[in-house]
């Protein structure tokens, strides 16, 4: 158990936040912390969460979206599904049954406006001192980036993507 538990954003436009986010699970895991995260937007469990379910009993990993909606408006039913993880997130953070919270992808939920902002200040205000949390994804707003205690920018210098590579399993998902 921490004695003190901070709040961290990791956020800008280049690659791995969501891996650094699974780093500090990883991390976390080797002390005996119980860690939960919480995927905003995702429905599609990739190759990090097999792992985290076959070989990390300290880490629960459950999925918030229906489908990618990157390349579309969010629809009700996208913003249902963040909104009900939203509040399940909140069910885990009050629990104590986990040190370490994360809310992977919190931040694109936010821009795509599913969730609102006061809500996941709610939430983090009801935090209790000794659960760390970590917010990740692209355009963190500036009201998280305030309260937040930890705030890294992961900015993209270059980037193979733009070069008509596509994301590869075992490397970005």
């Amino acid at each position: 158990m921490l004695q003190k538990g901070y709040v961290h954003v990791y956020t800008g436009n280049g690659k791995g936040k969501t891996t650094a986010m699974f780093g500090l699970a990883l991390r976390a895991c080797g002390l005996g912390l119980r860690v939960y995260i919480g995927q905003f937007i995702k429905s599609i469990e990739y190759s990090e969460v097999k792992a985290i379910r076959k070989n990390l009993p300290n880490v629960t990993v459950e999925l918030y979206g229906v489908g990618c909606f990157i390349d579309r408006e969010a629809s009700q039913e996208d913003i249902t599904a963040a909104r009900n993880g939203l509040q399940r997130a909140t069910q885990i953070v009050l629990s104590g049954e986990y040190d370490l919270v994360m809310l992977d992808e919190v931040n694109v939920a936010l821009f795509y406006r599913m969730l609102r902002v006061d809500d996941v200040l709610e939430l983090i205000g009801k935090k209790p001192t000794n659960v760390e949390m970590v917010l990740t994804g692209r355009g963190a707003p500036k009201e998280l980036v305030a309260v937040a205690d930890v705030v890294s920018d992961i900015s993209e210098i270059k980037h193979y993507y733009a070069k008509g590579v596509l994301a590869r399993d075992g490397i970005e998902r």
